[in-house]
């Protein structure tokens, strides 16, 4: 369990500010993350990587020469928004291009392609290498699918080795490509990780037993396991890492051994002198090999083993020198001048953000141009955020309970950081004359910022695009709030992949904008097409106990899930009732004092 925090809401940002004054002779903080002390030389390729916090050293530990330019860094087990990514990007981009990195994880998938492609529409080169190095979430013929774990090593610093050596950006990519290819990892749990402030870890494994190829998240593995002695242990691993070994891998390798939070190094070094000795079995040469915390989970006990074949040029980039707060290797000459307070602010507001990482992502109205009908409706749509924002609050325990089933505990908490930043983003709002689409987009970007995560890009989009279909000129009717219900549930499916019958919010959206549209074209009320609309949503939410999970960090425990309701899908139900009540009680009351 964490010991020393102030308040989990703030857990995150606190650890950082912490982390950045410890580590100021190698990086500076940047809005969305950290970033290198030194200006990135001109020409230069920038490797930009990121996901949630609660994996140090991953990500923010490895910033600096010879590794990556800049992290953005999520909340907890939290992918960081699109506009973290993007602001830090831009923080360390120097005409060379960026590369962006990360682990294959729905929510960071979702928010790093929207920051490339707004990096892509402001003329900036930018590729994309995922992290899927792990063995047990997926099968070999769907590595595309798989997780990205502790082979994040491997890719990140194959990249930024080659940057630094000059390469170009298509010479980066492919080589990182070259290593995601070449590296397999798999892992075992002993015990799961507790959350700042939350009182039961993620999930527990009986006495005498492991859980066998969790994930970083909390993740329960897929399957368990009698607990062995270290022998054992290692050759469970290495022998099934070794039928994963890539066409051509050839004799020589890296061996990663990762304590994921509560092994501590005497262990592993024991794991690493049974791994030494199968290899040797094999006739495997270990090269340069890392033992330690690499990539954590919190308190996580567990550990595991990641073998990256390299060839040449693949062996000659990871014996590079390194220095980042987190790993060190060698004697690395730091270059390029530092950047000053002055030239990082006057970096910041050339993209067009402030500090506080707030702005919008998406081509709105002005708030200057809304009309006066618009604006006197603008704080209705406020309350109605305020009662999403109550709604999470009432159940963010009971959403929370149902992630840990087959995910990492976290929709509960990443749905009330986004919802409240909603919510406390609409007087600002209000205060700049924001229309209805001009509150709902800062609403909508205010919950994706502060949330991240796949839950926080998606309801992001679904309030940007309800806000774009209602627009900031108009008194909206019964037909254009239908079509924007319908323009957000198309959304949602467009960036996060899913269909209905995938077990995700996706079957409770649709349900919602279907019921909806259909019962305002029948004539229904306004309030009674939302109540309607509410339950069958609801219905269709709890329907989802019955589907086994096609997308997500759920799916590779799909068996576990099975009996269990979506939380997603529940949450997003949850808050339709919510305002179809509210809109009710508020039409009910005008009637009465009319």
């Amino acid at each position: 369990m964490a010991y020393i925090f102030n308040s989990a809401r703030s857990f995150a940002e606190e650890s950082t500010a912490g982390f950045v004054d410890l580590y100021s002779d190698i990086l500076r903080a940047v809005p969305g993350g950290v970033a290198r002390a030194t200006r990135t030389p001109a020409g230069q390729v920038a490797v930009v990587i990121g996901g949630g916090s609660g994996h140090y050293p991953a990500f923010g530990g490895l910033v600096g020469a010879g590794l990556a330019h800049g992290a953005a860094l999520g909340n907890v087990f939290a992918s960081p928004s699109a506009l973290q990514i993007y602001t830090v990007a831009k923080s360390v981009e120097n005409g060379g291009g960026v590369l962006l990195s990360y682990g294959n994880y729905a929510g960071d998938v979702l928010n790093f392609t929207q920051a490339q492609d707004r990096l892509r529409a402001e003329g900036i080169p930018c590729e994309t290498v995922r992290v899927t190095d792990d063995i047990s979430s997926a099968d070999a013929s769907e590595r595309e699918r798989r997780r990205g774990v502790a082979g994040d090593l491997a890719v990140f610093r194959i990249a930024a080795a080659a940057a630094e050596a000059g390469a170009s950006l298509a010479e980066v990519v492919a080589l990182a490509q070259r290593a995601n290819e070449r590296v397999r990892t798999l892992g075992v749990a002993f015990g799961g990780a507790t959350l700042p402030g939350a009182e039961e870890p993620l999930f527990t494994i009986p006495a005498g037993r492991m859980a066998v190829g969790m994930g970083i998240h909390g993740e329960p593995g897929i399957g368990e396991d009698d607990l062995v002695p270290a022998a054992a242990l290692a050759a469970l691993l290495w022998d099934r890492v070794r039928t994963e070994a890539p066409v051509g891998a050839g004799s020589r390798a890296v061996v990663l051994i990762n304590g994921l939070g509560s092994v501590k190094h005497e262990e592993l070094f024991v794991l690493y002198r049974e791994i030494r000795l199968l290899a040797e079995r094999d006739a495997i040469t270990i090269v340069e090999p890392e033992v330690g915390e690499l990539v954590t989970s919190f308190e996580m006990a567990g550990v595991s083993l990641s073998v990256f074949w390299v060839d040449a040029e693949l062996e000659a980039l990871w014996a590079t020198p390194a220095h980042a707060p987190a790993y060190r290797k060698g004697h690395a000459l730091v270059v390029g001048e530092r950047v000053t307070e002055v030239e990082a602010l006057a970096a910041v507001t050339r993209t067009g953000e402030e500090s506080a990482v707030s702005h919008t992502l998406a081509s709105v109205t002005q708030p200057g141009e809304a009309s006066a009908e618009s604006r006197a409706l603008a704080p209705l749509a406020g309350r109605l955020i305020a009662v999403i924002a109550d709604t999470v609050d009432e159940h963010v325990e009971e959403l929370g309970r149902l992630d840990a089933v087959a995910g990492d505990g976290d929709h509960g908490i990443g749905m009330q950081r986004g919802s409240r930043a909603a919510a406390d983003s609409v007087d600002a709002a209000l205060a700049d004359g924001a229309g209805l689409a001009s509150l709902l987009s800062a609403a909508g970007d205010a919950w994706a910022d502060r949330a991240g995560g796949t839950s926080g890009a998606l309801w992001g989009t679904i309030l940007t695009s309800v806000g774009r279909e209602l627009g900031d000129t108009e008194v909206p009717d019964a037909a254009r709030l239908a079509r924007a219900v319908t323009a957000a549930s198309d959304a949602v499916m467009r960036v996060g992949g899913a269909q209905p019958g995938d077990k995700t919010m996706v079957d409770a959206l649709v349900a919602l904008a279907e019921s909806f549209a259909a019962e305002v074209a029948s004539g229904a009320s306004l309030e009674d097409a939302a109540v309607t609309a509410s339950a069958h949503s609801t219905t269709v939410a709890r329907a989802t106990a019955d589907l086994l999970p096609r997308m997500g960090r759920a799916r590779p425990h799909a068996e576990k899930a099975l009996g269990t309701p979506d939380p997603g899908a529940i949450s997003l139900a949850l808050i339709a009732t919510a305002i179809a009540r509210a809109a009710t009680a508020q039409t009910t009351a005008i009637k009465e004092n009319s």
